[in-house]
This record gives structure tokens, C-alpha cells and sequence, in this order.
């Protein structure tokens, strides 16, 4: 797993060409052609940074092939009933925006490690 981000990447053209530079030398297109497809693969910049709990969450529930519709129906209901939520649907209630974005990207970082998560590929 790749786990750069396009920020990292571009550091690394950079530092490259100044190192060429340096050198007397300089970047061609094969290499410019290397670091572009690095860049292509490259994850995001602004990933959502979520608590590990979140992540486990998340991890546990595409696990088992739930949807967001199912988080978001359970967050409504607690809503409807007035309940106060408890444990993880407290965090993704004051952070939907953050959790739907970790969601659909499949990747973020955790907040407590740093560690970025990718999820894999459904087969």
C-alpha cells in the first residue's frame, strides 16, 4: 500500500530537480513521466482525520457490507426518538461531514497515530 500523498510527491520532483541542477545535469521527460504517475497514484492531501474508534468502526462495518445509509438512518433515529446518541454515532453526529468523507474516499488518517488507513477494494 502507497500510503503518499500528492504533497510528498511533488516534494520529491522538487527535490529531485534541484538535485540535478545542482549537478550540472537536468530532468528529462522520462522522469518528469515517472513523477506524474507517482502523482497519479498518490493519496490526497487533505485526507479526513478520524479517532481510531471511527476508523474501527468504519472498518467494521464495510466489513460486514453495511452502507452509509444505514449510519445516517441510525443518526436520523436517534434524532426522531430524541435519544442522546452514545459511544461512536456521538462523534459521527458532530462530524457527518468528516465521517461521510472518510467514508466515500475509503482513507484517512487516524487521528491518536497518524497511521493512514486505506481501505481495501471490494472484489
Amino acid at each position: 500500500m502507497i500510503n503518499e500523498t500528492k504533497r510528498d510527491v511533488l516534494a520529491d520532483a522538487v527535490d529531485a530537480l534541484a538535485d540535478a541542477q545542482a549537478s550540472g545535469g537536468n530532468i528529462g521527460h522520462q522522469d518528469a513521466n515517472l513523477f506524474m504517475a507517482k502523482y497519479e497514484k498518490a493519496l490526497p492531501d487533505d485526507l479526513p482525520v478520524i479517532p481510531k474508534a471511527i476508523s474501527e468502526y468504519i472498518k467494521n462495518l464495510r466489513k460486514y457490507h453495511r452502507d452509509l445509509v444505514d449510519v445516517f438512518g441510525m443518526v436520523r433515529d436517534l434524532g426522531i426518538t430524541r435519544t442522546e446518541p452514545t459511544g461512536v454515532l456521538v462523534w459521527v453526529t458532530n462530524n457527518i461531514d468528516t465521517f461521510a468523507h472518510a467514508w466515500l474516499l475509503g482513507v484517512w488518517r487516524v487521528e491518536e497515530t497518524g497511521e493512514i488507513v486505506k481501505l481495501e477494494a471490494e472484489k
